[in-house]
């Protein structure tokens, strides 16, 4: 269960990926080429613009490729958990190429408010126009939704982008018609309503973007069902502290603890987590590189009466989301366990106070040993 089988296993996705990035480049290249023609020959500087911007929709289908390819190869010893976050930069640079492609269409529009140029549209013009909506209709579906279904953020944006395309010429088409029926030309003023769009647009994709190289919590369905099947089995009464640490789509390490009965021996938990690792591998493609244990008292009735009154006590206490990991030690007067506070708590620490203080009163003579936790997988 190694950074290289996941490489291995990823080949499937990253042939699907490439190969509608050498689609989106072929597409684009000919929109931009019968676009450029169209807008040279109509003095149209929507439609220029909207040429411009295919040839940036291509340079992002070649960024996709490059990305795929690099994040595509094994781990080596500087990079043991292999190359998939390269994924997230080719995004980011894609969102940035959107952005800049924005600003130049409004810089370009203003410049021609301020020395207007008038149109000269024709009939073959306008169904080039109608063509491209089409296509980068059906370009920009194609593409977002091989991009959700294999997790490529960089195919999603270009999707995006390509269907936005679509509106933007759909806006030109719609310019030209106004032109042709009132003779007042609104090229210009259009230009500058898409470059604004598309600037928000790169925008949205960049923040988006960035979001997840700084780290995200880990997908909640997925937390959720490894949480359900570390529970399956009959020896573990809780799953807990789940982590996972992403290193690109479909490349996830992680931790998780697990409640278990303080009778069980260090061979038979020692099969327990090698089981546990295996299964939730081969379902999920997820290497948990650490199961933790919290040991449950069974053989003490007074233990298990603190734990069911200690519960009471916490649940009670408000931004008290979950506590975990009770053991109560008589002959060592110790009593530890975990619990997650809400980041909707104003301070933290004053909770984390107040159940100290609470356990404390009910339970003097008692060492408390209270870990605050997080929940990295809290939606």
């Amino acid at each position: 269960m190694s950074s290289e089988t996941k490489s291995i296993n990823s080949a499937p996705r990253d042939r699907t990926i490439i190969r509608t990035g050498i689609i989106g480049i072929a597409v684009n290249v000919l929109l931009a080429a019968f676009k450029a023609a169209v807008g040279l020959a109509t003095r149209s500087i929507a439609i220029t613009t909207d040429a411009v911007n295919n040839i940036s929709d291509a340079a992002s289908s070649v960024i996709t490729i490059i990305g795929t390819k690099y994040a595509g190869k094994p781990a080596d010893k500087k990079h043991p958990f292999g190359h998939g976050r390269a994924e997230y930069l080719s995004a980011m640079v894609i969102s940035v190429l959107v952005l800049y492609a924005g600003i130049t269409a409004f810089v370009e529009s203003v410049k021609k408010i301020i020395h207007p140029v008038t149109p000269e549209y024709s009939t073959a013009s306008l169904i080039i126009v109608v063509a491209a909506i089409v296509t980068k209709i059906l370009l920009g579906f194609f593409v977002k939704r091989t991009g959700e279904k294999v997790n490529s953020d960089s195919l999603v944006n270009s999707g995006k982008d390509a269907l936005l395309d679509s509106v933007i010429s759909a806006s030109t088409l719609a310019a030209a018609i106004v032109f042709l029926v009132a003779r007042v030309s609104v090229e210009a003023w259009l230009g500058a309503v898409i470059g604004v769009i598309i600037v928000k647009s790169g925008i949205d994709m960049l923040r988006e973007t960035l979001s997840k190289i700084l780290g995200e919590s880990a997908d909640a369905e997925l937390a959720k069902n490894i949480k359900s099947t570390v529970l399956s089995f009959p020896e573990i009464s809780g799953a807990y502290d789940l982590v996972l640490h992403n290193y690109g789509p479909e490349t996830y390490t992680g931790s998780v603890h697990i409640e278990i009965p303080d009778t069980l021996s260090a061979d038979d938990l020692d099969k327990l987590i090698r089981r546990v690792t295996v299964e939730v591998y081969e379902k999920y493609d997820v290497i948990l590189t650490g199961v933790g244990i919290y040991s449950v008292n069974t053989k003490n009735p007074a233990a298990i009466e603190a734990r069911e009154r200690v519960r009471e006590i916490v649940m009670n206490i408000p931004n008290i989301l979950e506590l975990h990991g009770f053991y109560l030690d008589e002959n060592e007067k110790t009593i530890r366990f975990d619990i997650v506070i809400s980041f909707d708590a104003g301070d933290r620490n004053a909770v984390y106070k107040e159940v100290c203080e609470k356990v404390g009163a009910e339970f003097p003579g008692y060492t408390l040993q209270i870990v605050m936790d997080t929940d990295y997988t809290a939606e």
